[in-house]
Parts: C-alpha cells; sequence; structure tokens
C-alpha cells in the first residue's frame, strides 16, 4: 500500500469514511507521500493536488493508512498460516478479507495459531476430544454421556473417575468458546461499554498517605476515564500503591455466551454448559479482554496526553523571537556561581564571566560593576535569566545593576528546562568544545530570547517539561508525534540558510541530519549562500531535496524571492506578474501598490490555482514575514519571590508554562509554578484548557490558596482582566 495505484479499493473506501475526504483526495495525498514528499510540502506547496489538505488532515490520513498498511500484511501471514495447516474455508477467507480491525482479526486467528500447552490440549493427548464432540453434539441422553466418561476413566492418574473425565471434556469445550470470534467481540464489547476500573490501595499503603491517595477506593467506567487520571492509576499500579481490578457486567456476559454458543442451545445438558460457560469466562476470556482493554485504554489515554504535550510543545516553539538583539544570558547558580555569557545579535557567543553575588555578598558592589562593563562593552540590549534555582534573586541583582549604572535594558526571565541537556549534549560540546557546561547553558538560554525555536530544536522535544505524564506514554508514539510538530513548526516559521545550525536545518522538509551537516560544511568552505539554486551545488543534496527544502529556506541575495516562501518553481510566474505590470521583481516584492494590481485570474492554469496564488500574493506583500506572534514578557512583583511572600487574593502576573487536561500551571516568580484548575480559567464552562491558554502565554492570575507544607499554590483566571 506504499502508492495510490497499489492501496486496496476496500482501504480506499475505508480510508475515505473515516477521513470524510473524497476518494481523490485520498489517492493523491497517498501518492505524492509514497513519491517522498513531505508533509509540510504537501501543505504548503500542492494544495489543488490535495484539496487544500492542511497537514493535521495529511498526518491523520498518513497514520490511518500505516495502520491499515499493517493490517493488510497481517492478513496475508494468517490466510498463508491457516492454508497452509488445510483449514481456510471460503467463509472465513471473506471474514478475514472484510475486517478492518485488528483485535477481530487475531479472534479469527486464534482456533488455528500454534498453541501452547493448556489444560485443553493435555485433554485431548488424554482421548478426550471423542466425549467432548459428543456433549457438543447434543446426541444420546445424559446417562450415556456419564457410561461414556466413566469407561474413560482410570485411562490414566489425572482421569481418576467420571467427574475428571467430565471436567477434562470440559476443558475442550472452554477453549472452544473462548476461540470463537464472535463470543470474544460480545465480550469485549460488554466489557468495554459497562466495565468498572476500581482502584484500592495496596496492603501496604492502607491508611498511609501517599500522592494516590484520592484513588485508595476509586471506582470509574472504563471508557470514560479522562487521560490524566488513567496515566496516574497505572503509574500507582506500577509502583506497588494501587491495585486496580476491571470490574465486568458477568451475569450478562455470561447469558450472551450461552446465546451466542451454538451447542448450548437447547441442549439436554445446558447446566453443565453453563458451569463450562463459567470457566471459559473466568479462566480464559476474562483475563484475555481485561488487558486488551486495559491496553486500549491506555493507548487511547497516551494518544489524549501526546496531544496535550504536542500542542504544547507547538506553542514553546513558536514563542515569540525577541529577534536579533544582544543578549546577556543568566544561568543562576549557588555554589558554583551564576555563569553570564553575552551573544551576539545573529547568536554568536562572545564574552562570559561567573559572579558569586548570593553566596559572597560582600563583593556585590564588584560583581556589580563587572556586569555594567560587559553591558557597555558589548552593547547589550536585553537580559534573559533562567528561570531555576535563584533565578528571581538573579533577576533582582540584575535590575539592581542596571538601576544602579544607568542601563536601559529589559530584563526577562526565560525557561531554562532543557538547558542542562543541551549542555551535556553533542551538539553543545562541538559548538563549544572549550567552554564549561554552565558556560553553554548561559547561552542557551539567551539565545532562547532571541530564538526559542532555533535554539530549542537542538534538544530533544522530551526534555522541554511541558508533557502530562510523559514518561508513562508510549515512547515510541510520543516520539514521533513531537518530530513531526518540531518538523511542522521549523517549516512553518523557515529558515534562514546561512544562519540556520546544524540541528535546525536538519528539521528542514527533505534535508534530515546528514544533509545538514552536508549543508553546513558546504557553508563553512564555500562561505554564504548568495541564491537558493547553490543548495545544488551541496554534495548529495539532488533534484528532488532541493524541491522539498527550498521554499523554506530563505537566503538573502540577488533574487527577492529567495528570501521568501514563495517556491523556486513558481518563479517564472512572479517574474510573468512583474513583466506584466511593468515592474521589476525589486519593485514588486514587498510593494503593497503593486500587488495590489495583480489580478490572480490571468494566472489560473493546470499548474497554480487560486490557493496557490493566494498564497503568493500574500507573500510577495509581506516577504519573509515572521509568523510568530509579538513578543511579551511578563512582569514580576519585585516584593513575592516566594511562596510565603503570597497572599490570598493577590493578583499577579504570570506565565503560562503547562497545559495539562485538568489546567494550566503558570510561572508566577517564586521557584514554584501555581495551578489555574480547568473550572478557574474562565467565568465560563471550559472543555479543553488549550481553548483558554497557551505554553508561553503572559496571563493575569488571582492567588485563592497556598499550602506551603504541600506545595500546592492555587490560582484562577476568574474575574481578572487579561492583558490585550
Amino acid at each position: 500500500m506504499s502508492s495510490d495505484k497499489t492501496m486496496p479499493k476496500q482501504v480506499l473506501g475505508w480510508l475515505c469514511e473515516e477521513t470524510g475526504l473524497a476518494a481523490w483526495q485520498v489517492e493523491k495525498c497517498s501518492s505524492l507521500l509514497s513519491e517522498g514528499a513531505t508533509v509540510p510540502f504537501v501543505a504548503r506547496y500542492r494544495k489543488e493536488q490535495t484539496g487544500e489538505l492542511d497537514e493535521v488532515a495529511i498526518r491523520q490520513l498518513q497514520e490511518r493508512q500505516h495502520y491499515y498498511g499493517e493490517l493488510e500484511q497481517r492478513k496475508k501471514t494468517v490466510l498463508q498460516t491457516i492454508e497452509q495447516a488445510g483449514k481456510l474455508t471460503e467463509a472465513l477467507n471473506q471474514q478475514i478479507l472484510l475486517t478492518r480491525d485488528k483485535a477481530v482479526l487475531e479472534d479469527l486467528y486464534l482456533p488455528f495459531k500454534p498453541r501452547r500447552r493448556t489444560r485443553a490440549t493435555m485433554a485431548r493427548e488424554r482421548g478426550l476430544e471423542p466425549l467432548a464432540d459428543r456433549l457438543l453434539s447434543a446426541e444420546g441422553s445424559w446417562a450415556d454421556v456419564k457410561q461414556l466418561a466413566q469407561q474413560l476413566a482410570g485411562q490414566c492418574d489425572e482421569l481418576a473417575d467420571g467427574v475428571a473425565v467430565l471436567k477434562g471434556a470440559g476443558d475442550i469445550v472452554a477453549e472452544k468458546i473462548n476461540e470463537q470470534a464472535d463470543i470474544r467481540a460480545r465480550v469485549r464489547q460488554l466489557t468495554w461499554q459497562q466495565g468498572m476500573l476500581a482502584s484500592r490501595a495496596a496492603a501496604e499503603y492502607v491508611g498511609k498517605t501517599s500522592k494516590f491517595e484520592s484513588y485508595y477506593d476509586a471506582r470509574e467506567a472504563l471508557r470514560q476515564i479522562p487521560s490524566h487520571r488513567m496515566l496516574a492509576l497505572r503509574r500507582g499500579e506500577s509502583e506497588e500503591v494501587l491495585h486496580l481490578t476491571l470490574e465486568a457486567p458477568r451475569e450478562q456476559i455470561l447469558g450472551e455466551i450461552l446465546r451466542l454458543f451454538a451447542a448450548a442451545k437447547n441442549s439436554p445438558w445446558r447446566e453443565w454448559f453453563g458451569r463450562v460457560a463459567e470457566d471459559a469466562y473466568d479462566r480464559l476470556l476474562a483475563p484475555s479482554i481485561e488487558v486488551e482493554l486495559r491496553l486500549e485504554a491506555k493507548k487511547q489515554a497516551d494518544g489524549a496526553a501526546i496531544e496535550v504535550f504536542a500542542d504544547n510543545l507547538r506553542h514553546v516553539l513558536l514563542a515569540p523571537a525577541a529577534g536579533e538583539v544582544v543578549v546577556l544570558g543568566v544561568d543562576p547558580g549557588l555554589r558554583t556561581g551564576s555563569k553570564l555569557a553575552v551573544v551576539g545579535s545573529t547568536g554568536r557567543f562572545l564574552d562570559h564571566v561567573t559572579i558569586y553575588p548570593q553566596t559572597r555578598s560582600g563583593q556585590q558592589g564588584e560583581f556589580s560593576a563587572q556586569v555594567s562593563a560587559m553591558i557597555t562593552r558589548h552593547q547589550v540590549e536585553m537580559v534573559a535569566v533562567g528561570n531555576g534555582t535563584g533565578g528571581r534573586e538573579m533577576e533582582q541583582f540584575m535590575r539592581q545593576v542596571l538601576r544602579e549604572h544607568g542601563h536601559s535594558c529589559p530584563v526577562v526571565m526565560v525557561s531554562e528546562a532543557g538547558a542542562s541537556v543541551y549542555s551535556a549534549s553533542d551538539v553543545a560540546r562541538e559548538e563549544f568544545p572549550d567552554l564549561d557546561l554552565t558556560v553553554r547553558g548561559a547561552i542557551s538560554i539567551a539565545r532562547r530570547l532571541q530564538d526559542p525555536l532555533a535554539e530549542l530544536v537542538k534538544i530533544d522535544p522530551k526534555s522541554i517539561g511541558v508533557g502530562q505524564y510523559q514518561h508513562d506514554v508510549n515512547q515510541r508514539d510520543l516520539k514521533k508525534s513531537l518530530d513531526g510538530v518540531v518538523e511542522s513548526c521549523v517549516n512553518y516559521v523557515g529558515v534562514d540558510l546561512n544562519t540556520a545550525s546544524a540541528a535546525l536545518l536538519g528539521y528542514v522538509s527533505g534535508v534530515g541530519p546528514t544533509l545538514a551537516q552536508a549543508i553546513v560544511r558546504h557553508r563553512d568552505t564555500n562561505g554564504p549562500f548568495t541564491r537558493r539554486q547553490q543548495l545544488l551545488a551541496v554534495t548529495r543534496l539532488g533534484a528532488k531535496v532541493y524541491e522539498q527544502a527550498a521554499g523554506f529556506l530563505r537566503v538573502q541575495g540577488e533574487n527577492p524571492l529567495d528570501n521568501s516562501a514563495v517556491h523556486p518553481e513558481n518563479y517564472p510566474l512572479v517574474e510573468r506578474m512583474a513583466a506584466d505590470l511593468g515592474v521589476g521583481l525589486d519593485t514588486l516584492v514587498g510593494c503593497r501598490e503593486q500587488v495590489q494590481r495583480i489580478d490572480l485570474k490571468r494566472y489560473v492554469d493546470d499548474q497554480h490555482g487560486l490557493p496557490t496564488l493566494n498564497d503568493i500574493r500574500d507573500e510577495l506583500l509581506k516577504p519573509g514575514r515572521d509568523p510568530r506572534r509579538q513578543f511579551e514578557t511578563a512582569r514580576f512583583r519585585d516584593d513575592v519571590q516566594e511562596p510565603k511572600d503570597l497572599e490570598k487574593g493577590m493578583v499577579l502576573q504570570g506565565c503560562v508554562t503547562n497545559v495539562a487536561a485538568f489546567g494550566a500551571f503558570v510561572d508566577i516568580g517564586v521557584h514554584q509554578d501555581g495551578l489555574v484548575h480547568i473550572s478557574e480559567l474562565a467565568d465560563r464552562f471550559v472543555k479543553n484548557p488549550a481553548e483558554i491558554v497557551k505554553v508561553g502565554q503572559v496571563v493575569h492570575v488571582t492567588v485563592l490558596d497556598i499550602d506551603l507544607v504541600r506545595k500546592l499554590i492555587a490560582l484562577s483566571m476568574k474575574h481578572t482582566r487579561q492583558p490585550a
């Protein structure tokens, strides 16, 4: 299923049904992706061919197509195995071919799977299959059955009497019940629809306090448990604090088993079948289905948590950039001192110093003079202070330095989440082999203020600290989702070909880490790029990669279009527009008066529809425009630096650091984030916190409660006027 030519019609129909897309959209999008196109490229530069599908729709289609690809491959294996065993009927073949559910496929395959040694296989080995068949056929009387059982008794030590023989035959029938696909499907359905997940404290935690205390005696419908609660329950279980059990509607399920198992209908020994059904359910079906459904609930909880993480990451990466300003970065420290580093307007490291204002109070004047001299020497325009331990104290010290020496630079608190990960990384060692880890951290903090996206791509997204139970979710799914977010953000903003790091270039559409290194080596050897087309001179960078990458790379050079999101394949069209207007490219690009004269309908053809033409016009109006929102920072109160300084009713400014399903965490400058519960986010009902707040957003909050012992700060955004 690698292209539209090989996609089965059945799968095409399923994809159309699930996504709501037309068949031609699914086929064309699938074809483009199979030919090596990236999601950002298809979404931006192939709008007419896909019906203007955005990245979300394309990724959803890609994910479901992958699912069905795996399903079809599994079907081939299953059919081949059953056929080789000589047990494939036409009816079973059709059932397998028509299923679109992996669980149902495995149910159909279960009776034919190579078995481990079970009670049923042992019963067969002891010659009890004929008795089981007799019971299933309902021939004769119960007396006949008992007589046959007595005849089989004593054949081996395990079959001491007729009761043991009937029990062995029951094991064979119980296995048949367990392997009947429609019974499994019905048990699964009823358990999912009506099952309750109950939690209680493990024996050693009864009466003891723990972070899972609220789950010591809880019970909730399995399919309705919110993501964060499901992950908390599973973590409590893995830490052996909680014991979880899935309660299913047992009596209803047993009735359904007897209804669906043909041999039990109108059987003269229905009572015996009832006991066998109980054994089949309790011993085989229930444990198996419970594992399945708990995994399904975990999968859904993972999906919701990953979605929250991805959304938060997107807002962190797309946080406003201070831009090309000289920044003094401060990595606060106590025992080892605070590391200060200056970076130039392009992010180039210039200078560093270590000071100890918090532990050597007698030298504060000396440290103040050092910092002031550094600010003057490098004409520092902004100060970025890491928000970790000692951050507020360093912020106060820096403000004092600026006041005393007459500097006017703004001081901004910057999240240092993941800075230590970057400092010890191969990327950091390669950039600054001779610098201490903490100095690298200060450089990273400064660069984060200049351009969060360019700096944060250098570290694993999981280290940025905006996730919910990030270590509990499926790590492969998490990585795939977060890598997709980073790729999306990098290409949404665009990348300067001459200043971007290899880490940033690696996320550009079609490039990847290896070619990114090749681009940097070419740049270092041959000097800056002056035209996009020079990319083709980079070793191993061919026409396909150029097609995928060029539109997302910016070059300030001879052609003004090279510094825009207009793709090189559309340069001839723009040149024709300029010629029709009687002006040069330099005059057209960025000139609102000239661009508004363009009649787009004149240029519609087989290659260019109005969606693409509208994008071109927007880019000509504001070439290379940074789509990120305007830079803003939170201003913390000078008299509030520790949780003990807080008072109920205080209205404070803060910055949203994390958004979860149950609310938002806000940094209010006291070394500990406060929580705005979902019920306190707005003066109306809020279903999803992400509707109201985004990571990095500056908000006004009211202090509701402070618990210094449990380290909890409750905040509210209700009845609080928010920044415009």
